[in-house]
């Protein structure tokens, strides 16, 4: 850790400060493995298809990866410089990844479903050299034109140089000057590229977030404490083996990809699955019959994911032998209960540890978890309980106070750094400050809401910007979502806060409902007692919508931001929705709630 790492308000560790060479560190996720056992399998590629999957021994893709940091090194790309990877999750884009890492480039991958204009925003934000994609993308049986968005994108991009193009279908596509064959330059390059001697706070990759205000942030990673942070909560989180088989159904645009498919993993020398396709294709069983054919052993996944299964009952997961797995995680939003009960009782057999995982781009990887633990002890359902090692959780105030005791909740910050912690916002410093270390000094905010249990176990409450004020109590959405959510017909919901005039806020509540649904309004009569009996009566939602579909982003978060909008009647005002999985599911959720309130001006 660096003189300049320290938390505002806080003495520097100096003494912790020791400088690393980071070229030794990318030899640990590929050379040291390579000179030890060259055939151990590095990754397994899940196609689009199953039954089709490839794997990828450590030598190969050590192979691989110095080809192409060779191309890269022949037209031009130097330490220092930025690279985008536009992708999907394939053993070439992991290769992307550490050929820039090799060389001294700094990769910011884009997720493969993002426009051409969220893509232009990303490199010119970040001043990007060079583009890596693929002519197309394939998943979920279908072709998605990745050159294409690559194409319209860089129109607006003075600063790219090369385009380099791989080849993932047979289909050709548009070669312009800029444009490199990708595969065809690497079979010209030695599979031998020396590492560039980095330092320990030289930056390694960088990650845009979305921001509060709709302006993506490009979060920076570096060298040494990242890769030592991922490595490390992926062996003891997990309680990762040698020989175990890892499967994390992230995309690599995220940083779950970047730290448990890609870094995590391959550092400690394991076996890490990447997953090119949807858990719906080309069945609702396709995790489960991929886990009985890799022989998975850890499984971590969203909740999202987890909700929509359910939808489709256990048949299509007990039609599969799952008795591989001995770990499940849950991750990118809290789990609610029966979503939980699910995973457990059903995928997990009642006989896997399910760790429910908090953690932020910002952080790097998992800072509080159920596990590591002392042998044997509790989980608790939807719960993130245990800080990681190094990690000091504080529950603060309104008034910037830390919280004592137990049976408390409060704003949740962290109160000394640690090693996956990110540096800074690319080109704005000042930004970095003002989110993270501004409103609580001496302490990074996390920005979410916490409860520390009378055990004294963590459970986040959702985004302190997700938190309504209903007749002065304060009170996390999340709650509400968790309480509606244990409906049997209801198997999503989203909960947002909107003006009362009584009240301050009230709750307005969208509901998505199973496809056999009968009788819509007794439904949410329960639902409202479910509430009133869960949290309180003051928490029982004043409206509650039924839509067939929430808006979702592509990693699955529902964004809320929309629906806000929606009811405030400020839909012409939506700012950027690109990075909606559907943008048509806007229409869709205007129309039904023009007719709601048709109905409710009727019946007044």
């Amino acid at each position: 850790i660096p003189d300049s790492l320290s938390l505002p308000g806080q003495q520097p560790l100096k003494h912790l400060k020791k400088k690393l060479e980071g070229a030794a560190f990318w030899l640990n996720c590929l050379d040291q493995h390579v000179h030890q056992s060259p055939d151990r399998v590095a990754l397994i590629w899940e196609k689009d298809e199953p039954g089709t999957e490839v794997k990828i021994t450590y030598r190969e893709l050590l192979d691989m990866t110095c080809r192409l940091a060779n191309t890269l090194k022949k037209y031009g790309v130097q330490k220092g410089d930025r690279v985008a990877i536009y992708m999907p999750v394939t053993p070439m884009a992991v290769a992307a990844m550490l050929a820039c890492a090799r060389i001294g480039a700094i990769h910011t991958v884009v997720f493969a479903g993002f426009s051409a204009e969220s893509l232009a925003g990303r490199i010119i934000d970040s001043g990007c050299k060079a583009v890596i994609t693929y002519n197309q993308g394939v998943r979920g049986g279908r072709a998605v034109e990745l050159k294409k968005t690559v194409d319209e994108a860089v129109k607006n991009c003075p600063s790219i140089k090369h385009v380099f193009v791989a080849q993932r279908t047979d289909s050709t596509v548009h070669m312009g000057n800029r444009d490199i064959p990708l595969e065809e330059e690497m079979a010209k390059e030695a599979p031998v590229c020396a590492p560039e001697s980095m330092d320990s706070e030289d930056m390694l990759f960088m990650l845009y977030t979305s921001g509060s205000t709709g302006k993506p942030k490009g979060i920076v990673h570096t060298q040494a404490g990242y890769l030592l942070y991922a490595a490390v909560t992926h062996k003891h989180v997990f309680d990762y083996q040698q020989g175990d088989v890892f499967g994390c159904v992230a995309d690599i645009g995220w940083i779950t990809g970047h730290s448990y498919v890609v870094y995590g993993p391959l550092c400690n020398g394991g076996t890490s699955v990447l997953f090119e396709s949807t858990p719906l294709y080309p069945d609702p069983g396709r995790y489960w019959e991929t886990v009985q054919r890799l022989k998975i052993n850890q499984f971590y996944g969203a909740p999202t994911a987890v909700r929509l299964l359910l939808k489709y009952g256990d048949k299509w997961v007990k039609k599969y032998d799952r008795s591989s797995l001995k770990t499940l995680g849950s991750v990118g939003e809290p789990i609610n209960h029966e979503a939980w009960q699910w995973f457990y009782n059903i995928v997990g057999d009642s006989r896997c540890t399910l760790v429910d995982t908090w953690w932020q781009t910002e952080t790097g990887g998992i800072c509080i978890a159920p596990r590591p633990s002392e042998e044997g002890a509790d989980v608790i359902p939807a719960m993130a309980m245990r800080p990681f090692f190094g990690i000091i959780p504080a529950l603060m105030d309104e008034n910037g106070r830390v919280i004592e005791g137990n049976d408390v909740s409060g704003a949740l910050c962290i109160g000394q750094p640690w090693p996956g912690l990110a540096r800074t916002i690319y080109g704005d410093h000042q930004r970095f400050i003002d989110t993270y270390f501004k409103m609580y000094p001496g302490y990074y905010f996390t920005g979410d809401g916490a409860y520390r249990s009378s055990e004294g176990y963590y459970q986040i409450t959702g985004r302190m910007d997700d938190v309504i004020n209903i007749s002065g109590h304060r009170l996390g959405t999340a709650e509400i979502e968790d309480a509606m959510d244990e409906h049997p017909a209801v198997p999503e919901t989203a909960v947002i806060g909107y003006p009362h005039e009584i009240k301050g806020e009230g709750a307005f509540a969208f509901i998505v409902l199973k496809e056999d649904t009968a009788h819509t309004e007794r439904v949410k009569e329960e639902l409202r007692s479910i509430v009133a009996s869960k949290i309180a009566k003051y928490a029982v939602p004043d409206h509650v919508l039924v839509v067939k579909r929430l808006p979702k982003t592509r990693s699955g978060k529902i964004m809320r931001r929309v629906l806000k909008k929606i009811v405030a009647d400020q839909s012409n005002d939506l700012g950027d929705v690109t990075t909606l999985d559907d943008p048509s599911i806007v229409a869709e959720i205007l129309d039904a709630y023009q007719k709601y309130k048709t109905q409710q001006s009727a019946s007044s």
